[in-house]
């Protein structure tokens, strides 16, 4: 009789969890009426979802890719084929992105520092939403806009796809303080194709105590 054959070894580590998705930071009802439910939940969990397999793909095949932050890919991004550019993107876009929001009510508002500074490279607060509105509505097709700092001052920028200012290849490079998604998944199941009505909704929802945490560290 033919000797038993040996067990399979144990499964290694999944190559697919070299990067995580955290949880969102609140329930996927909690920006309604701003954001509703659906949209949440199609958004974080299928999109933000399907950036983080397709780069944990991509990590399983280039050890470079797999011992770098996403920071680190972000900044060398020129150095990747697309598929990295364009999921690494979607992974750090979406999980700023949400950070960026709370529930109506909750997200305080500038703090002195950064009203002032605002009021210093945009006049005003109202001046200030209202270009960053109008880069958001003038982006072509599918993107995102942003307030960064750059060069101790604030501008507001706009990126195209899942690019954003700490990519390499940035038209604007800068840190970033806040961004909207401008992609229709973001909006459309509420404001269907009034991208305008949504980024003016969505100020209701901005997270400014976050924003405020982001100023104080990049103006340090």
């Amino acid at each position: 009789m033919a000797a038993p054959a040996p067990p399979p070894p144990p499964p290694g580590p999944a190559a697919a969890q070299v990067f995580r998705q955290a949880p969102l930071p609140y329930a996927a009802d909690a920006l309604e009426p701003v954001i509703d439910r659906a949209t949440m939940e199609i958004h974080y969990g299928r999109h933000h979802k399907a950036y983080f397999d397709a780069l944990n793909g991509a990590a399983a095949t280039n050890p470079e890719l797999a011992r770098s932050s996403i920071e680190q890919v972000l900044a060398n991004v020129s150095r990747y084929p697309a598929l990295v550019r364009n999921n690494a993107g979607g992974v750090w876009n979406h999980t700023f992105f949400w950070a960026s929001m709370a529930p109506v009510g909750q997200g305080g508002s500038p703090s002195p520092a950064l009203a002032a500074r605002i009021a210093t490279d945009f006049g005003s607060l109202a001046q200030f939403q209202q270009e960053f509105n109008r880069a958001g509505a003038g982006r072509f097709g599918s993107g995102w806009v942003w307030l960064v700092m750059k060069d101790g001052k604030l501008a507001v920028t706009s990126t195209p796809n899942q690019d954003n200012p700490l990519m390499d290849v940035a038209e604007t490079r800068g840190t970033p303080l806040l961004g909207n998604d401008v992609w229709e998944h973001a909006y459309y199941l509420k404001y269907n194709n009034r991208r305008a009505d949504y980024l003016t909704a969505w100020w209701q929802v901005v997270n400014w105590n976050e924003v405020n945490r982001r100023f104080a560290a990049a103006a340090r």
